[in-house]
């Protein structure tokens, strides 16, 4: 099941040998001659692609046309050094920018970094850090890869009281931010989320962002956090974020999103405190 899970990651290129459109009708592509392509003569008829579709009815159109592996897999190791240091400076100042409604959140704390995730021309790295108040920040640094390095960044940041030891049911702890939208059939878009974390439980190599049970998008965990951007409330549809094991065992999954009787019982319980 591991090498299933590694196969569908996204980001895996196969050059093209040849464009389609330049084989004569009537003949195929051999392509088992090295790096060499040769054409053969054909000894069954020609027949258009919408025949060739309806030939085979265990293939058919999906019902699920949805944007689906978008961003490029992770490509550099966790941020260190002088790079760690230049996301900081954008990503702390996106702290201060926070609007916290008079809360006193502290002053942040080391910062864990996110792998990457580039998507629409935009690479994406996650962060957290802990405040000295006991709160949570989050968020991303973005930019744009120019012929000189790295360029015309941004960042967002937030905060939170929820955190994952007050919450012993959690197993992942995850973060996420709607970084853009993607339009399917005409009056329905998809919020094109990112989404990054931590599995909470052991035994975990791999999560999916899966939609209606579709897979939307794969990440291996490295150094026990992952990344992810995938499509999310479409047409009634949630992500779900879900750990694997080794052996392709699901171990976990959770939603994005608190249930509203989970919060009415939380309300419950401390209206009885």
């Amino acid at each position: 099941m591991e090498e299933v899970l590694q196969a569908s990651l996204p980001g895996a290129r196969r050059e093209r040998l040849r464009d389609p459109t330049e084989v004569p009708a009537g003949s195929t592509v051999d392509a088992t001659v090295g790096h060499r392509t040769r054409l053969v003569a054909s000894t069954e008829p020609a027949v258009s692609g919408a025949q060739r579709l309806c030939s085979q009815p265990d293939m058919p159109p999906t019902d699920r046309f949805v944007i689906s592996f978008a961003a490029e897999p992770p490509q550099e190791t966790l941020p260190y050094g002088r790079w760690a240091d230049t996301l900081k400076e954008h990503f702390i100042a996106a702290c201060k920018a926070i609007d916290t409604e008079g809360e006193e959140i502290g002053e942040p704390g080391d910062i864990v970094w996110f792998p990457d995730r580039t998507y629409a021309g935009r690479t994406y790295i996650p962060a957290i850090a802990r405040t000295t108040e006991d709160y949570e920040l989050f968020g991303y640094v973005s930019f744009t890869e120019a012929a000189g390095g790295p360029s015309d960044f941004e960042a967002h940041a937030d905060f939170t009281a929820e955190l994952a030891e007050a919450n012993p049911d959690w197993k992942l702890d995850l973060n996420d931010d709607v970084i853009g939208a993607w339009r399917g059939a005409p009056g329905k878009t998809a919020d094109m989320t990112l989404v990054w974390g931590v599995p909470l439980i052991p035994g975990g190599v791999c999560v999916t962002a899966e939609l209606a049970n579709l897979a939307v998008d794969q990440c291996d965990l490295l150094d026990e956090r992952f990344t992810l951007i995938a499509p999310d409330n479409f047409r009634g549809d949630y992500i779900e974020v879900k750990l694997f094991s080794k052996r392709g065992d699901e171990l976990a999954r959770e939603s994005l999103y608190v249930d509203d009787d989970e919060d009415e019982d939380e309300d419950e319980e401390a209206e009885a405190d």
